[in-house]
């Protein structure tokens, strides 16, 4: 090991601070205080800004749909998207939104906020494991690492079940080992905890509510030599607790529609895992860089660190919390990655571990002064036995930065985003995060070098700037492409109230959200198809026309010869309108934005009938 700093000749006296250590010490004690963690980092980041980018599509919007259409026809026991039967995912993350839709209005805003308030609820959650286990300081780290990780960040503003079921999930193990570490097992209110939130994490997105909670206590009480207390997990109280509400609405929706149970136990449960029905087919290591990707901006300062903490011989974590997490990551790390459908989101539940075993990390490292000799003072000939692999470990926030400053320039380079043109007008919108990712870089070393432990709350509070300034660039950008407002603002300028809208081989449920309208989807059924094929053939021919129907509904007759414009497509792609104009040769495009086109039909008046 090397010598001190203060033994060699004109070092710096690490020992006093200086003023301007103490006043930077004071600046980001205030930083990581609770009040900024735990209350105003979260509030701003998934309450107040959740509105900034409308709904995207299909997702968003599809979740949208089914609760506006609870509110509006009153059946919160089978939902329904575009008015058929949805069956595939339980209602309770409706439930919220309906909630909301009531409270706050129908909009953005009320549809992301369950999202939304579920990431604020993993952060409180991880701010009481890393307590549990070690102290208040791990656990204000932890929860600053997951507030700002920036997978959390994208799944707690997208209106999707992941982020709630993400909540429930962790909070049913959370409390099932609570139960055990209880004194006597007497812990009973953790019991019940972890049948409770099973039974929400159930009525979320299905039977993972009741599969994974129990596998990881399970299989930590194997590891931790305590076969004997596997069967005090049962217990009639919170069997009921379960079964009841999850019971009820299993019975219900089952007596609604006969057919449920094969559809959502066997073909969206059973064969979602076990084949490639979905079409979601990924490499087993899929979930290798999802993981990587989900923890920035923190992975690139973790070598730091743990050199840091290697060099000084530092114990970090202890024995329960690695048991515990060790199977709470490998288990779902290794059961999402056997699945034969797979979507980033899933991998989420393994984050909040994860936060809580970098914030112990970063908080030890930080106990011990951080690292003063990762670059030799100016003067020095030599350091610290290992400075060389100090500087080393720099190479990730390097590159971190380029990478996130490089997608400011994307825009400039990519001929669709080149048309849109700069948010505003201006690239100063652009510029803001681009700073935001040189400052990451240079001000966390620099505040190193005079505090010593300044360089997480820097690199905490200038991540969270640079998501919040990302959001409107990447609203400019997205909106057009990946979201229905621009149709729906075409429609209300171009669109009579009276007329028919068709959605051409495409189907963005924003637009019956965003205009209460109910447009017809033409050759494109995809998730809809298990409810259109159980209505009326008329109501079905109606709502969902194959190319066929739709062209004999439109022109109305085999002899018509006068036109009149009342009915309107909407459709993706030049490809799509040259199809549409074999069969409508006098369609005309009143609106498009390159990617989404509307179209004005022509409506026969037919003097014969079919």
């Amino acid at each position: 090991m090397m010598n001190s700093i203060d033994e060699a000749p004109n070092a710096q006296d690490h020992s006093t601070p200086t003023p301007t250590a103490v006043l930077l010490g004071k600046w980001m004690a205030l930083l990581l205080s609770p009040f900024f963690v735990l209350f105003l980092v979260p509030l701003v980041l998934y309450v107040l800004v959740i509105p900034v980018m409308p709904l995207m599509e299909p997702d968003e919007a599809r979740y949208a749909l089914i609760p506006q259409y609870m509110n509006q026809a009153g059946d919160y026991i089978t939902p329904h998207l575009k008015g058929v039967a949805y069956l595939e995912k339980p209602p309770l993350a409706y439930w919220a939104t309906a909630l909301f839709f009531k409270t706050f209005g129908e909009n953005a805003f009320a549809a992301r906020l369950f999202a939304g308030l579920s990431a604020w609820g993993c952060i409180l959650l991880v701010y009481n494991m890393g307590l549990y286990f070690y102290d208040r300081k791990t656990g204000i780290y932890s929860a600053a690492v997951l507030s700002v990780s920036l997978l959390l960040f994208a799944l707690g503003r997208i209106n999707i079940l992941d982020m709630p079921l993400t909540l429930f999930l962790c909070l049913a193990i959370w409390c099932g080992f609570r139960f055990f570490q209880s004194p006597g097992m007497a812990g009973k209110k953790w019991l019940y905890g972890f049948y409770g939130f099973s039974a929400l994490a159930f009525l979320t997105k299905g039977v993972i509510g009741v599969v994974l909670p129990p596998a990881v206590i399970v299989l930590w009480l194997l590891w931790s030599r305590r076969l004997r207390d596997i069967l005090r997990i049962f217990t009639p109280v919170g069997i009921l607790l379960f079964a009841f509400p999850v019971g009820t609405w299993l019975f219900m929706v089952q007596r609604a529609n006969p057919d449920f149970f094969w559809f959502f136990f066997i073909h969206e449960h059973f064969l979602r895992y076990t084949t490639k029905i979905h079409e979601r087919v990924e490499p087993f290591w899929y979930y290798l860089p999802v993981v990587l990707f989900g923890i920035t901006p923190w992975w690139a300062y973790l070598s730091q660190a743990l050199m840091g903490l290697h060099r000084r011989n530092i114990k970090v974590f202890n024995r329960e919390e690695i048991r515990l997490f060790a199977v709470w990551i490998c288990f779902i790390f290794l059961f999402f990655s056997l699945s034969s459908s797979k979507l980033a989101s899933y991998i989420a539940p393994v984050m909040l571990p994860l936060a809580v075993l970098i914030g112990r990390v970063f908080a030890s490292y930080e106990d011990q002064g951080g690292d003063r000799f990762a670059i030799c003072p100016p003067g020095y000939v030599a350091c610290e036995e290992g400075d060389k692999t100090a500087l080393w470990t720099l190479a990730p926030a390097v590159v971190q930065s380029l990478a996130l400053g490089g997608l400011m320039f994307v825009p400039l380079f990519v001929r669709e985003y080149q048309e849109i043109g700069p948010p505003g007008g201006s690239w100063l919108w652009l510029g803001i995060p681009l700073i935001e990712a040189v400052a990451i870089l240079f001000i966390p070393e620099i505040l190193r070098k005079r505090a010593n432990t300044c360089w997480f709350a820097s690199v905490y509070i200038l991540f969270a700037i640079y998501l919040v300034s990302l959001l409107f660039p990447l609203s400019h950008y997205l909106t057009p492409g990946k979201s229905a407002l621009d149709v729906v603002r075409a429609i209300r300028v171009n669109v009579p109230a009276d007329a028919v809208v068709y959605q051409y081989r495409s189907n963005m449920y924003g637009i019956d959200f965003y205009t209460g309208r109910s447009t017809s989807i033409v050759e494109d059924l995809g998730e809809l198809k298990f409810g259109a094929d159980r209505i009326d053939p008329q109501e079905r021919e109606r709502r969902f026309p194959t190319e066929e129907e739709f062209v004999r509904s439109v022109k109305g007759g085999a002899g018509a010869t006068t036109a009149r414009t009342n009915s309107f497509a909407v459709t993706e792609g030049k490809g799509h309108v040259e199809t549409m104009r074999r069969s409508f040769p006098e369609a005309s495009i009143v609106w498009d934005n390159r990617k989404f086109y509307l179209l004005a039909l022509p409506q026969y008046s037919p003097v014969d009938s079919y």
